[in-house]
């Protein structure tokens, strides 16, 4: 059976040996020990790793927390924070990053185990879930999820505004074909009067959710999802 690929990131040594032991021990294969900002990234390039363990003060201009956030834009790895900062500021800025656990120092084998293993199975649950659905490929990793009208990136769902999910529904219904600006407004609207910038305005919010890719917009005539 293949084992579970743990990258821990941690810039004292002698508590990254320890923590590796414990892992090992474990029966968990250590993918690398990094101690800073830039040797988690490339750590993560180089050999992706199935769950990280972080620590939130590395000691560098970075710490843990900042570190967790560009790993997660652009892979999706569960992180369990591991730290002595138990104070509310630390926790609201660790949780925007959407860890799977925050673990206090110190932390017994016990704990660490059942926080690794419960990790392990969020992530898992939340993948088979999205692979299972019925999706719609929209490209760069981009879906929609036409049962449930919702947007993701990868398996991150993104947030969308109901006049943004019946224009993504539309031009996906349309994909490579251009539908006028009338049509839109007349769809979305029905015969309710709105605003020149209105509909306008709705394609820019749309547009910014999708990185400004995909949608096309032809001046005075419509736009399309290439």
């Amino acid at each position: 059976m293949k084992k579970t690929k743990i990258l821990i990131v941690e810039d004292e040594s002698i508590v990254a040996l320890d923590i590796k032991r414990t892992l090992e021990k474990l029966d968990y294969e250590i993918t690398n020990t990094a101690f800073d900002y830039q040797g988690a990234i490339n750590s993560v390039l180089m050999n992706k790793p199935d769950l990280i363990l972080m620590d939130v003060n590395l000691g560098k201009s970075k710490d843990g927390i900042e570190t967790a956030k560009k790993i997660k834009s652009f892979d999706d790895i569960p992180i369990i924070f591991l730290t002595a900062f138990s104070d509310e500021e630390t926790i609201n800025r660790a949780i925007q990053t959407k860890p799977v656990s925050y673990l206090i120092k110190p932390f017994k084998r016990d704990e660490l185990k059942s926080n690794i293993m419960l990790g392990l199975y969020k992530n898992r649950g939340l993948k088979e879930d999205f692979i299972n659905n019925n999706l719609i490929c929209i490209g760069e990793d981009y879906y929609f999820n036409n049962d449930e009208n919702k947007l993701y990136y990868k398996s991150l769902p993104i947030n969308l505004g109901s006049k943004e999910v019946l224009l993504l529904k539309i031009l996906l219904e349309s994909k490579g074909q251009i539908v006028s600006f009338a049509d839109l407004e007349s769809l979305i609207w029905g015969s309710c009067i709105i605003s020149d910038s209105t509909l306008r305005t709705l394609i820019y919010r749309l547009r910014t959710k999708l990185e400004y890719k995909f949608i096309e917009t032809i001046p005075y005539v419509g736009c399309r999802i290439c």
